[in-house]
């Protein structure tokens, strides 16, 4: 149960039950996360339209990796509820629970190539408090390994994202 009141369908603005209509038309509920949202029109269509480009529109990135930043990141931050969504949208990409579980285990355990590895572990250390620390030599080595600039910093913005969204969460207990 969330720490704060979170609003019904009904006590929602218009713009956003427009939005929120198919969701319940196709699961019949609404996440604590989209309710928590709706409080501000302004931060849910911010926080709407980040999840569109950086998630669910194709990009330079695969849906594969999307997902292993976003399990990786709300793991390290310590969301459940982010990381039981993410499980779900995973499997829906076709990611096998094999793979999902070893992302679950951390970097090292997930089979795949250093390429992949090296930006997820960069992901991670760009998550955490001392990300001030980075240094170009390491940007320069996900380039050198194939990374373009414009991979990198979507990158670094799903992981952004993901503090961003794993914060509210966290904050607020949802999926408690």
């Amino acid at each position: 149960m969330a720490y704060i009141d979170l609003p019904e369908f009904e006590e929602m603005t218009p713009a956003i039950q427009d939005k929120a209509r198919p969701i319940l038309e196709k699961t019949g509920k609404l996440g604590e996360i989209f309710k928590l949202l709706a409080i501000d029109e302004k931060i849910y269509f911010a926080t709407d339209e980040m999840i569109q480009k950086y998630l669910l529109d194709e990009t330079t990135l695969s849906y594969e990796i999307k997902e292993a930043i976003a399990l990786l990141i709300s793991r390290e931050n310590g969301c459940k509820m982010c990381v039981d969504v993410h499980k779900s949208i995973a499997k829906m990409l076709g990611l096998s629970d094999t793979m999902i579980e070893e992302i679950l285990q951390g970097v090292e355990a997930i089979d795949t190539d250093s390429k992949d590895k090296a930006l997820l572990n960069f992901c991670i250390k760009a998550s955490g408090k001392e990300n001030y620390k980075i240094l170009k030599e390491e940007i320069d080595a996900l380039k050198e390994m194939g990374w373009s600039d414009v991979q990198i910093i979507e990158a670094v913005a799903i992981t952004g994202y993901f503090n961003y969204i794993n914060t509210l969460s966290n904050v607020f207990g949802l999926g408690q």
